[in-house]
């Protein structure tokens, strides 16, 4: 018994045809939602026409694909030739993948250029791993590429019938393009004539385009794993960079950003230099033969003055010892020494009076601090009149602007985990007051986006009651993680249950407010970044304070 398409297995009932028509030398290859009626689950399956040996080929690319696991690509379930003539069809079951594609996403507009980094990477380390193995990927489009809802990238059409390494390079980076300008570069306007090149303005991520599209062997990229790791350095500071305009030609651009770099070099030729210039030649050591005397300073030609008193000198004698040594005689250089010992002199008994200073400020405080939570534990410490309920599970750490939020508890949120759990019981540390006590994430290998397994994780934080919150302030051991402040009603759910607030990267202590004051009970701490750890890369949180609404 066969299903609507003729060949296919009645297990699987074909919803909706997607995607594009994909025409290859041999055939024809379809695309279609269906659902598995064995697992209950929606598949995409795709159908080659014809089947038997014209698909052969076709098949065992899907068979070598079926042994990658990699969010970037949409996993294999199953495959067949089929056995060709009218009613036979050979097939490829794929995962579905819900979400977005990046034709619809780039619909409303150009991505930034942070966002656009953070999709092509992952999408470049998934084709990485397909290279890896010897699979060429083939159908990198905007309608193949899906953005996952829980903010990671899958492609949908695993593998194409043909394909090349260079081939999916360049793909990936006219993806690049697109996602930056929200334009296809060669594609004719509405009239029908193409438009002039799409303008990039970020440097670094031009050149790696063009290094990626390139078809001159010393010039184009050489690997997918070089543009991932390319698109996760840092972005570069651009703003001295001159941006080329729509309708400049190659040979004037390149004219305008050689004299820039001209420019640039002999700057730095120039501050070399300076120093040079400026440097006092009486305060370089210099080596000198033990025969012989050492260098006079230099200075005004004067006469000694006539001395009074004293044993008398003969004057040839002075002469044969000292040489020419009285004509570069200068009494500023004699005092010198003594002015710059009372200047050094100086500067030290004030950097000692401001250490002191600054030694019994701290003191003062701190303890003052201290004092306070020691003779009421589990409150915070009083700084003012609040509306916030007072703390019940464990002190809210203070602020130098005021009191914070009370927060009653707190647990492990990680909707997108496998079930281990992300060290809970370290979780009271983020808000007992202590920033040596804190609450670590597991580590995590290959990415610092938790090795490409998982969107993020994070702490949900119960106020008691509905408060009015203006912001967070975070602490953490591990500079340079991201995070998303989120807020909602209730403390479980999914991830988009609880909105967005604020993000941004935690550098020790770090302020985060909220661009409009937002009343929940549940505050979200997601950390969506990790750093570098000595056994991969991980993200702490040593201290959470709620800021309420000002």
């Amino acid at each position: 018994m066969t299903a609507t398409i003729t060949g296919l297995p009645d297990r699987y009932r074909p919803l909706d045809e997607v995607g594009p028509e994909e025409r290859t030398d041999t055939g024809v290859i379809h695309c279609w939602r269906a659902k598995d009626r064995i697992l209950n689950r929606d598949v995409a399956i795709r159908v080659h026409v014809p089947g038997g040996p014209a698909a052969r080929g076709w098949i065992a690319r899907a068979l070598t694909a079926g042994g990658l696991a990699t969010p970037a690509l949409a996993m294999v379930y199953d495959a067949s030739e089929g056995n060709g003539g009218e009613s036979g069809v050979a097939y490829v079951v794929n995962e579905w993948i819900e979400g977005q594609t990046l034709a619809e996403r780039l619909g409303s507009g150009p991505m930034g250029e942070r966002e656009a980094r953070t999709v092509l990477r992952r999408l470049a380390e998934g084709v990485a791993e397909a290279h890896r193995v010897g699979l060429a990927v083939g159908g990198l489009s905007p309608e193949t590429v899906v953005l996952r809802p829980n903010g990671l990238v899958g492609l949908r059409a695993v593998p194409a019938a043909t394909g090349t390494v260079q081939e999916d390079i360049a793909a990936l980076g006219a993806l690049l393009e697109y996602c930056l300008t929200g334009r296809r570069a060669g594609v004719p306007g509405p009239d029908g004539v193409p438009g002039s090149p799409p303008v990039i303005g970020a440097p670094d991520l031009a050149a790696l385009v063009r290094r990626a599209r390139s078809s001159e062997p010393g010039a184009r990229l050489a690997t997918a794993a070089a543009m991932a790791a390319l698109l996760a350095e840092r972005p570069r500071s651009h703003g001295s960079v001159p941006v080329r305009s729509g309708d400049e030609s190659d040979s004037g651009w390149l004219r305008r950003l050689r004299d820039h770099r001209e420019a640039d070099r002999e700057a730095d030729r120039d501050a070399a230099q300076a120093p040079a210039v400026a440097e006092a030649p009486d305060d370089d050591p210099q080596r000198l033969d033990p025969h012989t005397l050492p260098p006079v300073p230099p200075g005004r030609a004067r006469v000694l003055p006539p001395v009074s008193a004293g044993p008398a000198y003969d004057d040839a004698d002075d002469q044969d010892v000292f040489g020419d040594a009285a004509d570069g005689y200068d009494e500023d250089d004699v005092d010198r020494p003594g002015r710059r010992r009372l200047v050094v002199g100086g500067l030290l008994l004030a950097a000692v009076v401001l250490v002191v200073l600054l030694a019994w400020w701290v003191g003062t405080n701190l303890l003052s601090v201290a004092g306070d939570v020691d003779e009421r534990p589990g409150t915070v410490p009083p700084a003012g009149t609040s509306s916030a309920p007072p703390a019940e599970d464990g002190a809210a750490p203070s602020s130098a602007a005021g009191p914070l939020v009370g927060i009653t508890g707190a647990s492990v949120f990680d909707p997108f985990g496998d079930g281990e759990p992300e060290n809970d019981d370290e979780v009271p540390a983020t808000y007992d007051g202590d920033p040596a006590s804190t609450w670590s994430t597991l580590n995590y290998r290959g990415s610092a986006d938790f090795g490409n397994l998982k969107p993020g994780v994070g702490i949900v934080y119960d106020l008691g009651s509905d408060q009015a919150v203006g912001g967070v302030t975070l602490t953490t051991t591990t500079p340079g993680i991201a995070v998303e402040v989120r807020t909602g009603g209730a403390p479980d759910g999914d991830l988009d249950s609880f909105a967005v607030a604020t993000a941004g990267s935690v550098d020790g202590t770090t302020d985060l407010a909220f661009e409009e004051p937002v009343t929940a009970r549940y505050v979200l701490v997601w950390v969506t970044g990790l750093v570098p750890a000595e056994d991969g890369f991980a993200a702490t949180l040593a201290e959470v304070g709620v800021t309420p609404a000002s």
